[in-house]
């Protein structure tokens, strides 16, 4: 891979002692720092915090944190085009383990010109939120598809999937409530209990004794919110112990099939289906961005808590509404995934040979049962050079570091798409391996 002069970096002046970590004294390189350090800092302004994650932002990111962002020149495709931003060079026909379309539906010809026939009546924006101007014929086909898939009785369409999150659990739960998270849940699950303001607690990844004990005692409105697949590590929950630990405490149940919506089940009813629990838990909520390869979310459940939820869901009451287009090819999308079950077998297939693949090398990829593999590096300051190698080796893959995951359990996150073929995991397994060999990973 070709190197670009860092000249810029060696002259640049050292980090500005006003931040927060100056008083620890700045013994350690800039990189081993991060975006934590820099959530505080002195003085009275408000702007006194942007000089010194300045200076820190600019020695880093020519050091590795410019592999976040890498803009695309083609569609998501199993080959993408992407701009290097370190060296200014197209690096064309990488092989994709970033993006998550897990079906190889965004790009699809239908999709595509649904999208186009959409845009033909409606122009490119709703112009509106969602109770006034904004809904359209296309967003209440879409709400009442998803129900009608999910078995439920109505739903609610957010513009993304972290508004869904957020507006959600902070539109039903008040102060003096409780939710119980599991500790990995997602950044917008956590920011939903935080805008709720009700009493906030986490219980150990997966653990059912301590979600026990951690809504033990308390009397009043309880919520228990996990996820059907989890983002960074590809595991699942146990989802059956977890709803039946809720029910003996008088909880409601919520489950963010994310990654796994349109993915799990024997018709791709998510997590909930595959473990017949459809029933038993109360809040289903989704997106369209994973397996849909669109944008936006979704909460589905009784027509009760839709309409409560239509009314005090602050992050959909107050944004503008999906774009037609986009629902257009959401909508596309799920009556594609609906009609080719062959899809799901087809991801399947190719998530059971890429495992046996990395497992051959030698590629540690943790505790994952699902399309989400997280290649295990476990060593923070040599995420990004090995990020930067496997660019140069032709593979697009996310570089993970704390604060995403845990510090000491940084990683690379790949994604299998049912459009991968056998040769493209092959070659990508193969590649993947060589570099975490030269790094003495496997």
């Amino acid at each position: 891979m070709t190197n670009a002069k860092r000249s810029d970096v060696v002259e640049r002046p050292p980090l500005d002692t006003r931040s927060s970590i100056a008083e620890e004294g700045l013994t350690k390189s800039a990189m081993q720092y991060d975006y934590t350090n820099f959530y505080f800092g002195a003085g009275d302004d408000p702007f006194d915090l942007l000089e010194p994650f300045d200076q820190w932002w600019t020695q880093v990111e020519p050091e590795g944190y410019y592999q976040y962002e890498l803009p695309l020149l083609s569609a998501p495709t199993t080959l993408v085009d992407i701009l290097d931003k370190k060296t200014g060079e197209v690096r064309r026909d990488l092989i994709n383990f970033a993006s998550y379309n897990y079906l190889g539906l965004s790009y699809r010809t239908e999709v595509k010109q649904a999208i186009r026939e959409a845009l033909e009546i409606y122009g490119g924006g709703s112009s509106g939120s969602p109770i006034l101007s904004g809904t359209t014929a296309l967003h209440r086909d879409l709400a009442d598809e998803i129900a009608r898939f999910k078995q439920k009785e109505a739903t609610l369409v957010f513009p993304t999937g972290y508004s869904a999150n957020v507006g959600t659990i902070a539109g039903l739960m008040r102060s003096g409530d409780l939710i119980v998270a599991d500790q990995r849940a997602h950044a917008s699950i956590v920011d939903g209990m935080i805008l709720s303001k009700a009493t906030s607690r986490f219980f150990r990844h997966n653990n059912v004794e301590d979600l026990d004990r951690k809504l033990r005692g308390f009397a009043g409105k309880k919520l228990v919110v996990v996820e059907g697949v989890y983002s960074m590590d590809g595991d699942l929950p146990p989802l059956r112990e977890i709803v039946a630990v809720a029910k003996q405490h008088g909880a409601r149940v919520m489950i963010d099939e994310a990654h796994s919506m349109f993915v799990f089940g024997a018709n791709g009813r998510g997590v909930v289906e595959q473990l017949g629990l459809e029933d038993e838990v109360d809040i289903h909520l989704g997106t369209f961005s994973k397996s849909l390869g669109g944008q936006g979310g979704y909460t589905t459940g009784s027509q009760k808590l839709i309409n409560y939820l239509r009314g005090f869901s602050r992050s959909r009451f107050f944004s503008c509404a999906l774009a037609p287009t986009v629902v257009a090819g959401v909508l596309a999308a799920l009556r594609l995934a609906q009609a080719e079950p062959a899809l799901r077998t087809r991801l399947w297939d190719n998530v059971r040979f890429m495992k046996e693949k990395l497992d051959l090398y030698g590629v540690p990829t943790g505790e994952s049962a699902s399309q989400v593999i997280p290649i295990m590096v476990r060593d923070d300051a040599r995420v990004f050079p090995m990020g930067e190698a496997l660019l140069g080796a032709g593979v697009f893959i996310n570089p993970v570091k704390y604060p995403a995951v845990p510090k000491h359990k940084g990683r690379f996150r790949m994604s299998i798409s049912a459009a991968h073929t056998s040769e493209q995991l092959e070659q990508g397994a193969e590649r993947i391996a060589g570099v975490l060999r030269e790094f003495g990973i496997c």
